[in-house]
């Protein structure tokens, strides 16, 4: 059976230069709008639906994501798997700046985000298994495209989401090593779980854009972050090309 993937991109993928737009369709759900239109986009010979999680022009902050709404819209098209594209900070000594990675797990620091569509309000409440919150078989898809691309990557890395959209401080980055994470960023939950709960494969590819906060001389900069993103983003967009157009 065909499934139809998904790709929802933030910082560094809210646009695919080079890339044919078969379509575009505005969805609304019961949680309102998601972050953009749905865009039916070709890519090196693979075929997928896009979102962009910040909105065009990347607008919305990620404590202001409205991820419920952008779930269900993917839930809605007929989603069955969602590579979420991640720029993170890197904290253990694997995960310097320029490395992907595909995580394996998560640790949520955030608050206040609605993160749930069981939330009572329709009279379900479910509790879902989420003791390991990527999907094994698309994780193991992204690291074979990996491969086929010829572009070193990290086959793991616990990611800790914090709220922003502000960066860390240096103390909060050595409790979030003391915790055993691996690379910071501010956009996996609730996605991840919201993506569970409505029975879609859920994984991603995370590529480190600056050291966390405290571990290198320099302090991080937008300009940075920035070209390290125009080199990296084009591996990722290379393994997701790849990834994809293998289903």
């Amino acid at each position: 059976m065909t499934k139809t993937i998904a790709v929802i991109g933030g910082t560094g993928l809210c646009d695919w230069p080079g890339a044919e737009v078969l379509d575009e369709t505005a969805i609304e759900t019961e949680y309102g709008a998601p972050s953009s239109l749905l865009q039916r986009i070709r890519y090196e010979g693979a075929e997928f639906l896009f979102l962009a999680r910040h909105g065009k022009g990347h607008q919305i902050p990620p404590h202001a994501i409205n991820y419920r709404a952008n779930v269900a819209a993917l839930k809605k098209a007929g989603v069955d798997a969602l590579v979420a594209v991640n720029a993170v900070g890197g904290i253990s000594e694997r995960f310097v700046t320029g490395v992907i990675a595909i995580p394996n797990q998560i640790n949520d620091y955030t608050w206040g985000r609605e993160h749930t569509f069981f939330d009572g309000s329709n009279g379900k409440v479910e509790h879902i298994d989420f003791s390991y919150p990527y999907s094994q078989d698309l994780r193991s898809r992204l690291a074979n495209a990996a491969v086929d691309a010829d572009i070193a990557f990290e086959d793991y890395g616990v990611y800790a989401v914090t709220q922003g959209p502000r960066l860390e401080t240096a103390a909060e980055i050595s409790r979030l090593a003391r915790d055993g994470n691996d690379i910071v960023g501010m956009t996996a939950m609730p996605e991840a779980s919201l993506a569970r709960e409505v029975g879609i494969e859920y994984a991603s590819v995370a590529l480190v854009v600056n050291p966390g906060a405290g571990l290198s001389d320099n302090i991080i900069t937008m300009e940075d972050i920035q070209t390290v993103i125009d080199t990296g983003m084009l591996q990722v967009k290379s393994i997701l090309a790849h990834c994809i157009a293998a289903y």
